[in-house]
């Protein structure tokens, strides 16, 4: 049963199946809906983790627990789905982190049966995204998750709620259309049409074509992640979202795009990646330095936050960027421990918002003698945010670091002025968080709040915290929990671009590159290892 048993279409369709019938449950003060929803949660994350530990090969780099059905024929759409080591760690994260974000909802009191019906809907899609294997697939299930993100803002957000919501969907709908543009040039490209990513990914593309592919997908993806200037959309929809939608934006949303980076313009374009590695690396310079420092600018909790999101998102396209095995496998795990931490602090954040009725650090001061757990697990996820050791913050972060500056491929003043530039960029990250931990939790009270409940955190809202916190240490403590999930794969992955790299910089003349490529003399080192590897 275990061989045969459709896993991936259970854990896909059980949050939207059991989102159907939330219109026709008797309850009258939402008390039974949110039970309902948190119990799908469960038996949802049960599942997942079966699947992901149960029925999943870590040593195993290619596709795993395939399923295959016939949905559109006559266009060439598939139910096709399947995971491997990139995208099995992001669909445990989206099973934790989605739970939580329901045990979160607690305290929804307006229209409780359609905030639970968008809520488990999303939580389809956004693991349709990360299980799909059929392109045009993953492209439905993109946007299917943008339709219930834009009603949850719209509808339960802050004042200016509609503004941020129509600007959401604007720019991760229109950049989303270039997926699909892609998608169909892959498809109706020379041999049978063809929406399977193994089958895309062994096609033979012309040079011109596969930059076209790449650049198509990287804008989708870097609107999503969000990269430099694409990234105004995040700031806005975070300060309006509820906490839910905040934690779910931050935990899973935005590492959609770094897992499209991997997939599609890493492993399905290498040859194309060689000539936009750099230009991701200089993106992911810009989005740390430029996100850190809007972040200490925000005097609203909740944007700080998010552009603190931004600049930490930097790191992934550093380690994307990398062409080493190291690197990448940092992007991987900084996408998993951003995503925990990103969540924690957002709700943490909805905690303290909940209690003082705002969101202005201005108006906040004294909170931690009035709070005193809400303060310590704050402190907590934020040293984990500015990299403290032993947190698993750091270990993303220096194993990109790693990746970079051994990465041979680029020529030294580079990799120096790059790794120097994010490190100005995790100094400016500690001197943010910390200022604004000091000027709400220290100092005195604000006086002017007025009808403040300064009750601590409750026991669930604790357990919430602590189950967040819990992975975000272990991982820091112990890198392998985390990298063993995915190593082998990515190390498959980043030694196939290297591969490509050393094809194409033989084809080109020596001056391809020439300030930022190691071009020559690595093309002749790689190819040979790669001749002998075959």
């Amino acid at each position: 049963m275990d061989a045969t048993f459709p896993w991936l279409s259970l854990i896909t369709l059980l949050p939207l199946v059991a989102a159907l019938p939330i219109p026709f449950l008797p309850d009258r003060d939402g008390k039974t809906i949110r039970w309902y929803a948190l119990a799908v949660g469960i038996v949802e994350l049960a599942l997942i983790s079966y699947t992901c530990f149960g029925q999943f090969d870590f040593t195993n780099t290619e596709f795993q627990l395939a399923e295959t059905y016939a949905w559109l024929p006559q266009i060439g759409l598939n139910w096709s789905l399947a995971i491997d080591g990139i995208s099995m760690p992001l669909v445990a994260l989206t099973g934790l982190v989605t739970t939580l974000a329901i045990g979160a909802s607690w305290n929804v009191t307006k229209k409780p049966r359609l905030f639970y019906t968008l809520l488990l809907a999303m939580y389809s899609a956004q693991l349709g995204v990360f299980v799909s294997k059929d392109l045009l697939l993953f492209f439905l299930m993109w946007e299917l998750e943008l339709v219930p993100v834009y009603l949850l803002i719209s509808i339960w957000g802050g004042a200016k709620r509609r503004y941020a919501a129509t600007k959401f969907i604007l720019y991760t709908a229109l950049a989303s259309l270039f997926i699909l543009v892609a998608a169909l040039a892959m498809a109706f490209s020379g041999g049978p049409v063809t929406f399977d990513m193994d089958a895309l990914g062994l096609k033979n593309y012309s040079l011109t074509a596969e930059l076209l592919l790449y650049a198509a997908f990287s804008i989708a993806f870097l609107v999503k992640l969000p990269a430099f200037p694409g990234h105004t959309w995040l700031p806005d929809a975070h300060g309006e979202a509820p906490t839910p939608v905040s934690m779910l934006l931050a935990g899973v949303l935005l590492k959609m795009a770094g897992y499209g980076l991997i997939r599609m313009n890493m492993e399905m374009l290498p040859n194309a990646h060689i000539y936009f590695a750099p230009v991701l690396a200089i993106l992911g310079v810009v989005n740390i330095i430029y996100g850190a420092l809007n972040a200490f600018a925000q005097r609203n909790l909740k944007r700080r936050i998010a552009y603190s999101s931004m600049s930490h998102m930097g790191f992934v396209l550093l380690g994307i960027a990398s062409f080493t095995d190291v690197g990448l496998s940092g992007a991987v795990l900084q996408m998993v421990s951003h995503g925990l931490i990103a969540a924690a602090m957002f709700f943490l954040t909805g905690v303290t918002y909940e209690r003082t009725h705002t969101l202005s650090i201005d108006d906040m001061g004294g909170i931690g003698q009035k709070m005193p757990r809400t303060f310590a697990l704050f402190v907590a996820t934020t040293m984990a945010s500015l990299a403290l050791p032993g947190m698993s913050g750091f270990v993303g972060e220096l194993t990109v670091f790693l990746g970079l500056t051994t990465s041979e491929v680029y020529s030294a003043p580079f990799r120096a002025t790059v790794v120097v530039l994010a490190a100005v960029g995790v100094i400016l990250s500690a001197v943010y968080l910390l200022s604004m931990l000091r000027e709400i939790f220290y100092g005195k009270e604000n006086t002017a709040l007025t009808d403040v409940n300064w009750s601590d955190l409750k026991l669930r809202e604790l357990a919430i915290a602590l189950v967040l916190l819990a992975p975000i240490v272990g991982v820091g403590i112990y890198p392998k929990l985390a990298t063993q999930t995915y190593e082998m794969k990515s190390t498959e992955v980043a030694s196939r671009v290297r591969s490509s790299f050393a094809i194409v910089a033989k084809a080109q003349d020596s001056r391809f590159y020439s300030a930022v490529l190691n071009a020559p003399k690595l093309a002749d080192t790689e190819l040979a290892a790669s001749v002998r590897t075959n």
